[in-house]
């Protein structure tokens, strides 16, 4: 038998050969395993395993070893407020989509009932955030994968929130004579022969969610030329995008008319994600 000291150190030994964040690595395999928080970890060092949990660390090991993502090997992420279930028919939420969800709760107000879309809901983290933080709205989260359907459908019911609809379908064609206050998506923005594809945690992720044709705009371009359709007069439409694809952005916003157009950059100081608003 190991004890949880020894196996945290041996792990990490191995694990800091391919991973920069190995420690947090072993620990949250580790706490999956034993379903435990990070200070039982360093309450009980001399606690030993079982044969069944060491075996499951083990498995698990290996395949963090072999480069796939801790989100996908303890099946959740850490999100907004939310622990959500997350696999690989599914996006692993990233601090990004936070950007993008604060835009939108800057423009929906607090106590006014509106309208919210959610195009390509994925693990459904978008639409839970919103839901969240503004109950007096209704938010439609429309995915086409239906993998990843079941994956949303289990995060929206454990957080018990009535005011999210989930539907089935491509982009707008499950809403067909809607109008909505205001859109958000994170969409597919990479383009299809981006070295970044084979690198990392992105080389597990679902292409389909990541890759959207050559340049990586097809799928921007389809909702941007198709959402002043589903908008009311002055709506916002919000989009997560590219690192260096905010003036493209901007350009097709200006192109089917989207008026008072911004970007919002991240921490790193990158645009990630562009606004633009519905004339009258």
């Amino acid at each position: 038998m190991t004890t949880i000291q020894q196996t945290l150190t041996e792990a990490q030994q191995k694990l800091s050969k391919t991973s920069d964040s190995s420690r947090a690595d072993v620990e949250l395999l580790l706490c999956h395993v034993l379903q435990c928080n990070r200070a039982h970890l360093y309450t009980w060092p001399e606690q030993e395993l079982s044969a069944a949990q060491a075996t499951q660390f083990d498995a698990l090991l290996q395949r963090r070893l072999a480069g796939e993502p801790i989100a996908y090997l303890s099946g959740r992420r850490a999100f907004w407020e939310f622990d959500l279930k997350v696999s690989d028919a599914t996006l692993i939420p990233r601090p990004e989509t936070e950007l993008l969800v604060e835009q939108a709760l800057a423009r929906i107000p607090l106590k006014l009932p509106q309208q919210v879309l959610d195009l390509g809901t994925g693990s459904g983290a978008i639409a839970l955030a919103i839901a969240r933080e503004r109950p007096a709205s209704q938010v439609t989260a429309i995915e086409q994968s239906a993998a990843a359907m079941k994956i949303a459908q289990h995060n929206i019911q454990s957080q018990k929130l009535d005011n999210i609809e989930l539907l089935q379908g491509d982009w707008f064609a499950p809403v067909p004579q809607r109008r909505f206050d205001i859109i958000v998506s994170n969409p597919p923005y990479i383009p299809a022969h981006d070295p970044h594809l084979d690198q990392g945690d992105v080389r597990h992720e679902p292409r389909p969610a990541l890759v959207s044709g050559a340049d990586g705009l097809d799928a921007i371009r389809a909702i941007i030329s198709h959402a002043g359709h589903y908008l009311k007069s002055r709506g916002w439409l919000l989009l997560e995008h590219g690192h260096d694809q905010a003036n493209a952005v901007k350009s097709l916003f200006l192109k089917y008319g989207f008026e008072d157009t911004h970007h919002y950059t991240d921490l790193a100081g990158h645009a990630r994600v562009s606004a633009g608003r519905r004339p009258d």
